[in-house]
């Protein structure tokens, strides 16, 4: 048999002039405007210890179960690591055993309010019985971090070693963070620019609107957003705001900062390889040992950033600890009213620049995670700052469809009252720190 054709690699399609086109290529029309979700959750022990990997009703028996109600299997030498459904949804394990809903691309916030809804239903009913608890945190609360089994994929062994060079809080962030993301479209480099500008500028004010890590240990941190203060002690290369954004927006700065980031690793022979920070574009022109990358080691080296807001096919919004059911659903009603109607964007983008006056972004992220709501920015309460930012998505939500703009209220509520999740969580801590009851105020 002859031998497969060798893949293309970067260079022969044009090198970086061929990745800034793939971006611009990747512009929407409005009418075909998606929205998905990913949302990530824990999963422990009635007292809050760990579930592993391989022991009884641990991770893999949770895939498996899953996988019973119509999700196919993906392995990884021989380890069940993922599933997939034909519409494009995935399940995938964080490295600490976090569970990923990988939502499918959906014309309205009902139908990704149904889907979640069904996840939700299907990750209870395969608790029942078991002992497992699934909790709706930003950083697991009782479990000690050492505790948590790093999971089988060599991408997170190689992460594990690079990660734990770079930021001292790193393996806290792989084990033991859980967040939630949404994904939008955009229709050209200019709307992708302002959508993307407007999501850097609200980073500190959406971290501090969900805020909901406030315990490690079974004991209060300090910080409401524990999460947060986390990933800015991960890797200080590929998280944040990075200068491509922070410069202004545009597709050729985008790809010069994907080119130059470090590079954690390559995939070659079935597994992840170390790629001890050698840049893409040094693989790119100058090749290892006369290897050089293709289309699908650009698109891997993608995944290995994780900056508060983040370009590929579409844009995702990062940056908001893992919060209950209902809360989950406003952070993806929120910027859908944001970023789907003009009128509010153009607000939110005016409101994000007076935002920006009042301090650097470093520090108004360290206020939103010390304080949550009751941080303070340019004389006013981030409570404040919220209200006005919530106003401005319920003004593009109704200009949509009224089902949607519900979708909000959960968060305009709180938000009235100054309280984000943490808030709630170090009260129920207060009134009865036992570990069972810690698990129980942040039950999913």
């Amino acid at each position: 048999m002859n031998a497969p054709a060798p893949l293309p690699t970067i260079l022969d399609l044009g090198g970086r002039d061929y990745l800034v086109e793939q971006f611009h290529r990747y512009g929407t029309p409005r009418e075909r405007w998606r929205v998905g979700a990913e949302f990530e959750r824990a999963v422990v022990r009635p007292d809050g210890s760990p579930v592993g990997y391989a022991e009884p009703d641990g991770i893999r028996d949770i895939l498996e179960a899953l996988a019973a109600r119509g999700w196919e299997r993906r392995y990884e030498n021989g380890a069940l690591v993922a599933l997939a459904r034909p519409d494009g949804a995935h399940v995938t394990l964080e490295p600490g055993g976090q569970v990923e809903l990988s939502g499918a691309p959906h014309a309205s916030l009902c139908a990704l309010h149904a889907e979640f809804d069904e996840n939700r239903a299907a990750l209870l009913a395969l608790a029942e019985g078991r002992p497992l608890r699934w909790i709706a945190c930003g950083l697991t609360p009782v479990a000690p971090v050492e505790a948590i089994d790093w999971m089988p994929k060599s991408r997170y062994t190689v992460m594990r070693d690079y990660l734990g060079r770079r930021g001292r809080l790193a393996h806290v962030m792989m084990k033991a963070t859980a967040s939630i993301q949404a994904n939008f479209d955009y229709a050209d480099e200019a709307d992708c620019a302002r959508k993307v500008q407007l999501a850097a500028g609200l980073a500190p004010l959406t971290t501090a609107i969900f805020a909901n890590s406030p315990l490690q240990a079974n004991r209060p941190t300090g910080f409401k957003s524990t999460r947060g203060h986390v990933w800015r002690h991960t890797d200080f290369d590929r998280t944040g705001v990075p200068p491509a954004v922070a410069a202004g927006y545009s597709h050729e700065r985008w790809v010069d900062y994907l080119l130059d980031v470090p590079m954690m690793f390559v995939f070659r022979d079935g597994a992840h390889r170390p790629a001890h920070g050698l840049s893409f574009r040094a693989w790119m022109e100058r090749g290892i040992d006369g290897d050089r990358p293709t289309v699908a080691d650009w698109e891997l080296h993608q995944t290995s950033v994780f900056p508060e807001v983040r370009v590929k096919r579409t844009i995702e919004v990062r940056g908001a600890d893992c919060v209950s059911h209902d809360l989950a659903l406003s952070f993806c009603a929120l910027f859908t009213g944001l970023f789907y109607d003009e009128g509010a964007l153009d607000e939110a983008l005016a409101l994000a620049a007076d935002f920006g006056r009042h301090g650097s972004g470093e520090a108004r992220m360290a206020e939103a995670c010390l304080h949550g709501l009751e941080g303070r920015a340019g004389g006013r309460s981030l409570a404040e700052w919220a209200r006005d930012l919530v106003a401005i998505a319920e003004r593009g939500l109704r200009r949509r469809t009224e089902p949607e703009r519900n979708l909000l209220q959960p968060l305009a509520e709180r938000v009235d009252a100054a309280r984000c999740p943490a808030d709630d969580l170090l009260a129920a801590w207060t009134r009865d720190p036992s570990p069972e009851q810690v698990i129980r105020a942040v039950a999913y």
